[in-house]
């Protein structure tokens, strides 16, 4: 196709690294002139800075489209059978597209959407999506991931690679039965799970339309950059109800006991408080988790520490007396792991400080320890207003002292 459009010579070879590299001999001026055409810049990585806004609008019918899809699935889409919805009877294509592109990620979405290949999810390329849990956690930028599901991407979708095309055979054989996907406009959304506010959400990375605001769903992005899709009503539903979905400080941030000393050192809002200390015994809170995992501990009936994120950061605590640590994950589940250690030590306890207003508790046990915030809807509902620009982009104040009192 390069030879009879372009009089070009193509071949391909794998550097070092593993990445492939194509080799394009003879006169690029007119494929350099072409792609110029379409607004794409010859250097750098493209994922990074290219727009497909122009191209998608000349896939004059359905069978343009896939085509181009499929070079891009080629190029980047992951078939790896780790890409699942929770688990192995969902399986999923993900794109996976570098840089803050949001632009190029919406445009990919749509034109998906246009050959009837629904997207299941985006993962945003934004702290809210990435480090939702921890706002001392800067490794956000990670890039995007474009799921489809693998049923879906095969009924609508294609590759040209045959080692993808099997790889996706060989992924749907782990699915018990076929999987259809829903528009996004019908398709019924999870609640949102409670997200920390990051100093990032701010960062000169992110585009003007997304920049300061805060996420609670990755479907909230699409309402704030407009698009057809999105399903308006229920992400309003949402934002009307923001503060059971925020937490100004911290949901849960782990670390080693100085690196958390530091944490808290480092905020006058939390080194100005009078802690209490608690000492209790790990068997007792797992019970009171199995027993209700909705409990608020150390407030009151509506407001308070999730006992689901103490019992999550203990875990962890113990994860690292048992050697289980991934980073800070832990490996082998929950209930295994405190379960393994309570076997050992059946009357192990946890040091737990408890502030007299609600910024985060601190849960340490030996070398490491957790910072877990709590759950304030009232407090945090003086923190929200709403972009006079855009009616679905949240905004997020510091919070004081004086707001917690």
């Amino acid at each position: 196709m390069f030879r009879s459009i372009y009089g070009l010579s193509i071949s391909y070879d794998t550097a070092a690294s593993g990445e492939w590299n194509i080799l394009c001999e003879g006169d690029l001026s007119t494929v350099r002139a072409d792609l110029e055409k379409y607004g794409i810049r010859c250097e750098g990585e493209l994922r990074k800075s290219v727009e497909i806004d122009k191209i998608a609008a000349d896939l004059v019918d359905d069978n343009f489209k896939r085509r181009f899809v499929a070079g891009l699935a080629d190029t980047i889409a992951s078939t790896k059978s780790s890409h699942r919805r929770f688990t192995d009877d969902k399986q999923i294509i993900s794109f996976e597209i570098s840089g803050f592109g949001y632009g190029f990620v919406c445009s990919l979405c749509k034109l998906l959407y246009s050959i009837k290949c629904y997207p299941d999810q985006i993962l945003w390329n934004h702290p809210n999506m990435h480090c939702a849990s921890d706002p001392h956690d800067k490794k956000w930028k990670k890039g995007f991931k474009l799921r489809v599901l693998a049923d879906q991407y095969s009924d609508f979708g294609a590759f040209s690679f045959t080692s993808k095309v099997r790889a996706m055979q060989q992924n749907r054989k782990l699915e018990k039965e076929k999987n259809t996907a829903v528009t996004c406009e019908t398709r019924k959304l999870r609640l949102p799970t409670p997200s920390c506010v990051h100093s990032d959400e701010h960062s000169n990375l992110l585009p003007l339309v997304i920049r300061g605001g805060h996420y609670v769903h990755n479907r909230h992005f699409c309402a704030v950059m407009g698009c057809e899709h999105a399903p308006y009503g229920q992400i309003y539903s949402f934002i009307n109800n923001a503060e059971n979905y925020i937490n100004p400080f911290t949901v849960v941030t782990k670390g080693t006991a100085t690196e958390i000393a530091d944490i808290v050192k480092s905020n006058k809002l939390y080194s100005d408080r009078n802690y209490a200390t608690h000492n209790l015994g790990i068997s007792t809170l797992y019970n009171q988790y199995k027993s209700n995992a909705n409990l608020l501990l150390f407030g009151n009936t509506t407001e308070g520490y999730p006992i689901n994120e103490i019992i999550g950061a203990i875990e962890y605590l113990l994860a690292a007396k048992l050697g289980r640590l991934k980073g800070k994950r832990p490996i082998g589940g929950i209930d295994k792991n405190i379960e393994d250690y309570l076997s050992v030590e059946p009357t192990a306890a946890v040091k737990i400080l408890v502030p007299e207003l609600f910024t985060p508790i601190i849960i340490s046990l030996g070398n490491y320890s957790a910072l877990v915030g709590a759950y304030i809807p009232s407090i945090c509902k003086k923190l929200i207003s709403i972009s006079p620009d855009n009616q679905y982009k949240i905004l997020m104040r510091p919070i004081t002292e004086d707001d917690l009192k």
